[in-house]
């Protein structure tokens, strides 16, 4: 009888301890988290286009085995391509110029007289900030010939 008792608290024991250290285990894997590093703080700059440019024709030449003749052309091709876009992106800045001048027309016109001078200092604020942004952000201001 002594035996059967000792016996039955061993088990007990045993089942108790692997209670535990399941119990131990789960709460360790459950209370670990992923842990993700939070962005850095830095600006991402964009690349510079012309090191963009020297990069993708050297790797045209080496990858593809461009021979000089081809070379050239693909720096021709380059060319032409980016005075298109350079033209695109000339006519949308106009035509958004156009656009952003006619709202201000319209809203100049239906406030009273006492209101415009108002409206220009507001304006005149919104589009400083918004400069002031895009020269953080390391974009084009419009507008803004030193940019270029």
């Amino acid at each position: 009888m002594a035996n059967t008792k000792l016996s039955a608290f061993f088990s007990l024991l045993l089942v108790f301890c692997s209670g535990a250290g399941v119990g131990v285990v789960g709460y360790r894997a459950y209370s670990s988290t992923l842990v993700v590093a939070p962005k850095s703080p830095q600006k991402r700059t964009p690349p510079n286009p012309e090191e963009y440019r020297k990069r993708l024709i050297q790797e045209m030449t080496t990858e593809v085995h461009l021979d000089p003749d081809q070379v050239t052309k693909l720096v021709q091709i380059y060319d032409d391509t980016k005075a298109q876009f350079d033209d695109v992106h000339e006519k949308l800045e106009e035509k958004s110029r156009s656009i952003r001048d006619d709202q201000i027309a319209k809203i100049k016109a239906m406030l009273r007289p006492d209101q415009v001078p108002l409206y220009n200092a507001l304006h005149a604020r919104h589009e400083a900030e918004r400069a002031a942004r895009n020269r953080d952000k390391g974009g084009i201001v419009p507008g803004d010939k030193s940019s270029k």
